[in-house]
C-alpha cells in the first residue's frame, strides 16, 4: 500500500480520502478549513500542516479543489518541489480545460507524472466509493494513478491525453443538466395535466424518455426514494456547482467554436435560478421549483 497526500477535504474529498484509508493506504491530508481537517482525522487521515507537508514522501498526491485557480496556486506554491521525483499528481477537481493543461505542464516541468481525473457520482458516490473517474494523461501516468484511483472508484475511464478527463466531465455535466431540466419540465407539465408523479415515472423509466435524471435522480419525491427530492433537495450535487460546470462547458464551447444551444439555455436557466436566495447549496434538481414558478 502507498502513502498518499490529499489536498482538499470538503464534501467530496473527505469521503474520497476516507476510502483510500479503508483501502489500506496511509493518507496525509490538508485543508485550509480546520473543521474539514478534523473530520478527516476522525476517519483515519493523518493531518498535515500544509499542502506541501502533505506531499512529502508520497507515491501520489490527490487534489480536490473548487476551481482551476486553486489547483494552479497549489501547484505553484512549492508542492511540486517538495514531492519526490516521479510522484503522480491526480487532480480530481472539476476545472477548465486550459487550467488542466497548465497543471499538466507544471507537473511535467518538475519531473512529475500527472492526470486530470474529475469525478461523477456526487457526495453519495464519494461516500460509497462508487465514483466514475474520467482520466486524462499519458499512458505511464494513467498506469501509475490507476491503483490509487481504484480505492475511490466504481468505474475508471481512460479518456485519452492530458485534459481529456476534464473535457469528458464538462460534456457529461452539460448533458446531465439539459436532461434534468427536461425531466423537470415533464413532471411539471404532468402535474398540470393531473397525472401522478408515480404514473409518469413508471412510463418514462421504461420508455423512450428514460434517462439517469429520471431513473436515478428523479426531481419529485416518491418514485426514487434516494433522490434529493425526498430530502428537501439536500445535495447531492449543489446548484452552485452545476452552474459552475455549465459555465465551464460554455467557455469551452466558445473556445473551440462548438454550437451548444441547449447547453447555453440550461446555463441561462441555472443562472436565473441561482439569483434566488438560498438555492445555491440546494441540489441542482431543485430547479424544478423554479420551473413551477416558485422557490
Amino acid at each position: 500500500m502507498a502513502t498518499i497526500g490529499f489536498i482538499g477535504l470538503g464534501n467530496m474529498g473527505l469521503h474520497m480520502a476516507a476510502n483510500l484509508v479503508k483501502a489500506g493506504h496511509t493518507v496525509r491530508g490538508f485543508d485550509i478549513v480546520a473543521a474539514n481537517l478534523d473530520a478527516a482525522k476522525a476517519k483515519g487521515v493523518e493531518a498535515a500542516a500544509s499542502a506541501n507537508d502533505a506531499a512529502k514522501d508520497c507515491a501520489a498526491v490527490v487534489t480536490m479543489l473548487p476551481v482551476g485557480k486553486h489547483v494552479i496556486e497549489v501547484y505553484s506554491g512549492g508542492i511540486l518541489e517538495t514531492a519526490a521525483k516521479g510522484t503522480v499528481f491526480i487532480d480530481s477537481s472539476t476545472i477548465d480545460v486550459a487550467a488542466a493543461h497548465q497543471a499538466h505542464e507544471m507537473a511535467a516541468a518538475a519531473g512529475m507524472l500527472s492526470v486530470d481525473a474529475p469525478v461523477s457520482g456526487g457526495v453519495g458516490g464519494a461516500e460509497a466509493g462508487t465514483l466514475t473517474f474520467m482520466v486524462g494523461g499519458t499512458d505511464e501516468a494513467y498506469d501509475r494513478a490507476n491503483p490509487i484511483i481504484e480505492g475511490m472508484a466504481g468505474e475508471i475511464v481512460n479518456c485519452g491525453a492530458a485534459g481529456a478527463g476534464q473535457a469528458a466531465k464538462i460534456c457529461n455535466n452539460m448533458i446531465m443538466a439539459v436532461s434534468m431540466i427536461g425531466a423537470c419540465e415533464g413532471f411539471v407539465l404532468a402535474e398540470k395535466l393531473g397525472l401522478s408523479h408515480q404514473a409518469l415515472f413508471d412510463v418514462v423509466s421504461t420508455s423512450s424518455g428514460s434517462c439517469w435524471s429520471v431513473n436515478n435522480y428523479c426531481p419529485v419525491p416518491g418514485p426514487v426514494p434516494s433522490s434529493p427530492a425526498n430530502n428537501n433537495f439536500e445535495p447531492g450535487f449543489m446548484t452552485a456547482l452545476m452552474a459552475k460546470d455549465l459555465m465551464l462547458s460554455q467557455e469551452a464551447a466558445l473556445q473551440v467554436g462548438a454550437s451548444t444551444p441547449m447547453g447555453a439555455e440550461a446555463t441561462h436557466l441555472m443562472r436565473l435560478y441561482m439569483a434566488q436566495s438560498g438555492v445555491a447549496e440546494k441540489d441542482f434538481s431543485s430547479i424544478i421549483n423554479f420551473i413551477r414558478g416558485h422557490q
